[in-house]
């Protein structure tokens, strides 16, 4: 009974470490109507109804990259969630939600216009001659055939 006892403390204490990891981890917030910033705790949350957060821009979430945190970086945020690897992979998923792939209008250069624009000269020039084909195919009064006299 007492070793069920020790063991069901321990397994309290580990759900509780996993609950507050898990707020933590999951504190940093993200508004769609404020895109260029998001929102991080700057003291230890208790609560998700009790969270006092700070915004930060876009730009400073995840900034190293997942990379180790210089010693002389100081965080606005509590236990510098915003590098955490969470962190990370929310970064991406708000630019992912902020730019889709396949939205972005391909950028192109000087000689790649100059080459469309031919291109199109080309397309438009085939364009009428199959027009003026088209017109010469199209069906007409049939001839008058004379009859063959001699017959």
């Amino acid at each position: 009974m007492n070793t069920f006892a020790i063991l069901a403390f321990f397994a309290a204490i580990l759900a509780v470490v996993v609950g507050v990891k898990d707020m933590m981890r999951k504190s940093i917030v993200f508004d769609k109507n404020t895109p260029d910033v998001f929102y991080c705790p700057i003291h230890k949350p208790s609560g998700m109804d009790k969270l006092i957060v700070k915004a930060k821009p876009l730009k400073k979430l995840c900034e190293f990259e997942g990379n180790p945190i210089p010693e002389d970086y100081k965080s606005d945020c509590y236990q510098d969630v915003d590098e955490s690897s969470y962190a990370c992979k929310e970064k991406y998923r708000i630019m992912m939600r902020m730019n889709p792939p396949g939205t972005e209008e391909p950028v192109m250069n000087e000689k790649e216009m100059k080459q469309m624009k031919r291109l199109a000269r080309f397309i438009d020039v085939d364009k009428e001659y199959y027009e003026m084909k088209m017109e010469k195919k199209k069906p007409s009064k049939p001839k008058r055939r004379l009859a063959n006299r001699l017959g």
